[in-house]
């Protein structure tokens, strides 16, 4: 088995961030995550147990986020590897028909989420040299459809955001932004409806995207890369 590598991961209590803490945890790593929900955060420990853990952590507030990277870099560790994978997709509507509570809420998760969570892992990890951050992007991230403008604007952001950090890191590091592909989740159903159920499982996904990831590294940096499948 290859050496146990400590991973923090957003948004670890449903569809692929769940898949991904199964599979790290069954490969023999070290997870740490967060959820918005304090249930699914005491159902995740509950399940997995040390020297793994969980909390109950909103992205979007920067304060609960920084302290939660305090608290877990002094008490748990620096991560190997930091995965930004929390995100929210808007109902499908026009642009000018989006509602502009949701359009703020959208950008406060899917860009500044992953803004605060870089802002207060990655000085640990520069200071010791060494990880690999990836980015959750989306084919959206690159490409554009109707009706989910707010989507695609944050994830477009996402790629420009991720391969800029990649132009500041120390040689050996790697920044990443990473297009999962197309997964049969909660809010592939908001989008397609029942014709997201012909696409993979997150676990099917998970079995080839986490060993994917596992092996990226500072050759990687800055790269937009695809998971495999």
């Amino acid at each position: 088995m290859t050496q146990s590598r400590r991973i923090v991961l957003t948004g670890a209590s449903r569809g692929l961030g769940l898949a991904m803490v199964e599979q790290f945890v069954g490969l023999g790593h070290e997870v740490a995550g967060c959820a918005r929900s304090a249930g699914d955060v005491s159902r995740l420990n509950d399940r997995f147990g040390q020297p793994h853990r969980f909390d109950a952590v909103d992205v979007s507030d920067e304060e609960r986020v920084a302290a939660w990277a305090l608290q877990l870099v002094s008490e748990w560790g620096v991560p190997d590897l930091l995965i930004n994978n929390a995100a929210m997709i808007n109902k499908n509507a026009l642009l000018w028909e989006t509602p502009v509570d949701e359009f703020s809420q959208i950008v406060d998760i899917n860009i500044k989420g992953v803004f605060y969570v870089l802002r207060h892992f990655v000085p640990s990890m520069v200071e010791r040299d060494t990880g690999v951050i990836v980015n959750f992007s989306s084919g959206w991230g690159r490409s554009t459809s109707s009706q989910v403008g707010p989507y695609c604007a944050t994830k477009w952001a996402i790629e420009g955001l991720t391969r800029a950090l990649a132009d500041e890191l120390p040689y050996g590091m790697a920044a990443i932004p990473l297009n999962p592909g197309v997964i049969h989740t909660e809010m592939l159903e908001s989008c397609f409806g029942d014709d997201a159920r012909s696409y993979r499982s997150p676990t099917e996904w998970a079995r080839s995207a986490v060993p994917f990831m596992l092996d990226l590294s500072g050759e990687d940096n800055g790269d937009p890369l695809t998971a495999p499948g």
